[in-house]
C-alpha cells in the first residue's frame, strides 16, 4: 500500500503519488466516525483543467482529495426530540429551520437554549440499546455520545486494538430531564375535557329571562370566551365546531400601552349554548383521555409556569375546580400542594412539586396550546430524574438511524442531551477505492492558502479564472475544522483574482463577508448543487449532505447581498429524481431565491464511478437495475434521444416557442456593470457532482 510509512511516529518524509515532496502524517478522528485524515503539504494549489477535458476554465483549486458531508448518525427515527415550543417530535420527522431545545454552558452552569437544525440526515447502521433508571430505552449507534456526570461520553468503546475512548458505562448518569412522556390522544374525551377546564376557567356561559316593556318575557342565552392567546382560542373553537357549536370572533379588547389585544369568541343562540353547558358538565367517572384535556384547559386558563419554568401553578376561586385540578394531577402521579391566599377573593393555587422533569411531564403528557407558558429558555441544566444507565446492549441488527446539526452542538433526545455531528475515480491513485474510501479516507491540504499565495504572486500568472469545488466539494465538514476556504478567498482578494464555487453545502455563508470583499475587485459568482427536493431521493442518493431547502436558502441570501448565484440540478437520475413536477418545483424555488443561472445534466457514469454507483442501486433501488443497465449499456452517457428527454424542462433548453410567461420572470440582482461574471452552471457543464 502506498501509504506505508507515512507515519509522523516513523518520521517518515512521506511521499505519496501527486505529492512527490509532501510531508504527510495521518489521524483517526473520533469525532468524525471511522473517518481518517490524511495532512499532506502539497507542492501546489491551483491544478491545470486538460483541455481534453473541454471544461471552460483553466484552473481549479482542491483544497480537499475525498469527501464526507457528515460525521454520526445517531438515533432510532422514532426517538424524540425536545422542540422550542416545549413539545416533542421525532427525530426522523426534524427539518432544516425547526427551532429546538439545546444548551450552552453560561460561566459555572449549562442552559437550556433555543436553537436550530441546521442539518438533517440518516443511513442504516448496527444499534445499540441503551437502558436509563427511569425507563428510557434509546436506540443509538455505538458511535454516538451523551452528555454524562462525567462529560461527554460515546455509546460503547472503540473498536479492539485502537485506542479507547471515553464511553457510557453504569457508573454514569445522563443529564438531562428524563424521558418525555407520551403526548395525549386529542380524542372526543380529550377535547371535552378541554372545553370544561379552559371554559370553566375562563369563559362566561348564562341563560336569563327579562320582562319586556311590552310584558313579554324574553329568554336570553350567551357564550363568551376571551383570551390574549389565540392559540388557546383557537383551539376551543374547532372543538366547538366539531360539535356542530359555530362561534363568531370579535375583539374584545384593543391593545394599549403595554397591554395586548383581547380576542374572543361567541354565540347567542340557544340550542348551542345548551349543548356547550351539557359539554363542561362534570363527568361521573372521568377518563384518563378527559382528565388529560382538563388539565391543559385549566392551565391554558388559569395556569402559569413562572419565570422560566421555576414554579408550575394553576389557580382559581372556585372549590370545586380546585378539587378538580388536584384530583386529576394526582390520578397521574404528581406530587401536589394547595397553597391559599390571603385577602384576594379565596384565590388557591394548585402548585407541582418535583422540578423541571415533572413541570415537563406535565406539558408533554397534558400538551396545552398555549406555547409562551411552556418556554425552556436560561432554565439551568440540572434535573432529580434517574438517569443513571442501567445498561448498554447490542441489538445484534441494523436500522435506520438518524442525526441533525444544531447551532449549539447538541439536542435534547428522549429528556437526555446528545451531541450532534459535525471525485471519487481520483482517490484510486492513492490505493484507496472510489467507494467507501472516498468517504472516509480524506486528504488535507493543510498549507493551500499559502502555496496559493506564491503561485498567485507569480509574474507569469495571468490573473486566469479558477474555479473551486470542480472534483470535491470544499465546504466538506472537514472545512468546519479546518477552515482552509478562509484562507484560499483572501489571497483571491488580496491578487483580485477571478473565481467561483460549486458546492452542496451552505456552510458558504460563513464565508459572504470575504465574498463581497473580492467582489469589490475581481468578477466572483457562487452555484450550489440541488439535484432533488424529494425527501427520499435525497435521503437515498445523498445521506451525508445538507438539505436542499438549505441550499435554496443559501442561493436566497447570497443574491440578496450581491453575490450572482445559481444552482446546478446534477446528476438528473432516471426514475430517481426526474420524476413529474420534481425538476419543475426545484426551477421554480431557483427563480423565487433570485438564481443567476440554472443548469444541469444527466448523470454519466465513467470508470469506478459507474461500479460504485451501480453497487449503491443494488442495494437501494433494485427496481431501477435492469433500467439502467440498458440506458448505459452502451457506455458512460445515456443516448443523445434519453438525455434531451431528461434534460428538456431545464430553462434555456425547452423547445422553440415555449417563452416563459413574464408573470413568471423573476427579477436577479443588478450585476456591476464593469465585471464580466462567470456561469459556474455553465463551467460544470460536462462535468457531474458528487454521487454520494
Amino acid at each position: 500500500m502506498r501509504w506505508n510509512g507515512q507515519e509522523v511516529e516513523q518520521q517518515g518524509q512521506g511521499r505519496l503519488p501527486g505529492y512527490s515532496d509532501a510531508v504527510v502524517r495521518h489521524f483517526d478522528a473520533p469525532e468524525a466516525l471511522d473517518t481518517r485524515f490524511y495532512e499532506v503539504h502539497a507542492k501546489s494549489a491551483l491544478n491545470r483543467v486538460p483541455q481534453r477535458s473541454r471544461m471552460p476554465f483553466p484552473w481549479t483549486i482542491n483544497p480537499y482529495r475525498g469527501c464526507s458531508h457528515a460525521c454520526l448518525y445517531c438515533l432510532w427515527g422514532d426517538t424524540p426530540v425536545l422542540m422550542a415550543d416545549g413539545r416533542t417530535r421525532r427525530i426522523e420527522d426534524l427539518r432544516v429551520g425547526d427551532a429546538i431545545i439545546g444548551t450552552e454552558r453560561h460561566g459555572r452552569y449549562r442552559r437550556y437554549v433555543r436553537t436550530t437544525v441546521f442539518d438533517h440526515w440518516s443511513t442504516i447502521k448496527p444499534v445499540w440499546a441503551v437502558r436509563l433508571e427511569d425507563g428510557t430505552r434509546i436506540l443509538a449507534s455505538g458511535d454516538h455520545r451523551f452528555l454524562s456526570n462525567r462529560g461527554w461520553k460515546h455509546v460503547t468503546n472503540s473498536a479492539r486494538g485502537e485506542p479507547d475512548r471515553p464511553h457510557l458505562t453504569t457508573n454514569n448518569e445522563l443529564l438531562g430531564t428524563g424521558h418525555f412522556a407520551a403526548p395525549p390522544n386529542h380524542s372526543p374525551e380529550y377535547q371535552r375535557g378541554y372545553l370544561c377546564g379552559l371554559i370553566r376557567g375562563d369563559g362566561h356561559l348564562r341563560s336569563y329571562r327579562y320582562e319586556q316593556r311590552s310584558g313579554r318575557v324574553a329568554n336570553v342565552h350567551g357564550f363568551r370566551l376571551a383570551l390574549t392567546d389565540f392559540e388557546a382560542l383557537r383551539r376551543a373553537q374547532r372543538y366547538l365546531a366539531e360539535l356542530d357549536v359555530c362561534t363568531r370572533t370579535f375583539v374584545f379588547a384593543e391593545a394599549a400601552g403595554s397591554l395586548r389585544a383581547v380576542h374572543g369568541i361567541r354565540t347567542g343562540a340557544r340550542g348551542h349554548v345548551e349543548l356547550i353547558r351539557k359539554t363542561i358538565k362534570w363527568p361521573w367517572q372521568p377518563t384518563n383521555c378527559w382528565r388529560k384535556g382538563f388539565l391543559a384547559g385549566i392551565f391554558d386558563a388559569e395556569g402559569s409556569s413562572g419565570g422560566g419554568f421555576e414554579a408550575l401553578r394553576i389557580s382559581n376561586t372556585d372549590g370545586t375546580i380546585v378539587h378538580w385540578t388536584r384530583s386529576c394531577l394526582e390520578h397521574f402521579g404528581f406530587d401536589t400542594v394547595v397553597e391559599d391566599t390571603v385577602g384576594r377573593n379565596d384565590l388557591r393555587y394548585v402548585r407541582i412539586r418535583g422540578g423541571l422533569s415533572e413541570r415537563l411531564r406535565f406539558f408533554h403528557m397534558t400538551d396545552p396550546a398555549i406555547t409562551r407558558k411552556r418556554v425552556l429558555d436560561g432554565v439551568a441544566l440540572k434535573s432529580d430524574a434517574k438517569t443513571r444507565v442501567v445498561s448498554v446492549e447490542p441489538l445484534g441488527m441494523e436500522l435506520p438511524l438518524y442525526d441533525i446539526t444544531t447551532g449549539t452542538g447538541d439536542f435534547i433526545a428522549d429528556g437526555v442531551v446528545s451531541h450532534n455531528c459535525f471525485a471519487r475515480p481520483t482517490h484510486e491513485y492513492l490505493d484507496f477505492n472510489a467507494g467507501r474510501d472516498f468517504d472516509k479516507e480524506i486528504v488535507v491540504k493543510v498549507n493551500v492558502p499559502e502555496v496559493l499565495r506564491m503561485e498567485l504572486a507569480r509574474p507569469s500568472w495571468k490573473r486566469e479564472h479558477v474555479a473551486l469545488g470542480t472534483n470535491t466539494d470544499p465546504y466538506q465538514w472537514v472545512e468546519g475544522r479546518y477552515k482552509l476556504m478562509r484562507g484560499i478567498w483572501e489571497a483571491m482578494r488580496d491578487f483580485a483574482n477571478p473565481c467561483s464555487i460549486l458546492t452542496k453545502s451552505p456552510l458558504l455563508l460563513r464565508d459572504k463577508d470575504l465574498l463581497l470583499e473580492i467582489a469589490e475587485r475581481a468578477p466572483v459568482s457562487a452555484c450550489l448543487s440541488v439535484p432533488t427536493l424529494d425527501e427520499k431521493a435525497w435521503r437515498a442518493t445523498e445521506p451525508h449532505t445538507p438539505h436542499p431547502r438549505a441550499r435554496l436558502e443559501a442561493v436566497a441570501e447570497l443574491n440578496r447581498i450581491g453575490i450572482p448565484t445559481g444552482i446546478l440540478i446534477a446528476p438528473l437520475m432516471p426514475g430517481i429524481n426526474d420524476g413529474p413536477g420534481q425538476v419543475e418545483k426545484i426551477v421554480e424555488l431557483a427563480e423565487a431565491a433570485g438564481a443567476t443561472s440554472i443548469g444541469g445534466q444527466a448523470l454519466f457514469l465513467r470508470g469506478s464511478t459507474r461500479d460504485v454507483f451501480f453497487d449503491w442501486l443494488r442495494a437501494a433501488r433494485p427496481d431501477l437495475v435492469e433500467r439502467y443497465e440498458q440506458l448505459y449499456r452502451k457506455g458512460a452517457y445515456l443516448s443523445p434521444q434519453a438525455r434531451e428527454g431528461l434534460e428538456a424542462r431545464l430553462p434555456g433548453r425547452r423547445r422553440k416557442g415555449r417563452r416563459r410567461p413574464s408573470s413568471e420572470r423573476f427579477d436577479r440582482p443588478p450585476r456591476p456593470p464593469a465585471l464580466a461574471r462567470p456561469n459556474p452552471a455553465k463551467e460544470v457543464a460536462a462535468r457531474q457532482t458528487t454521487l454520494f
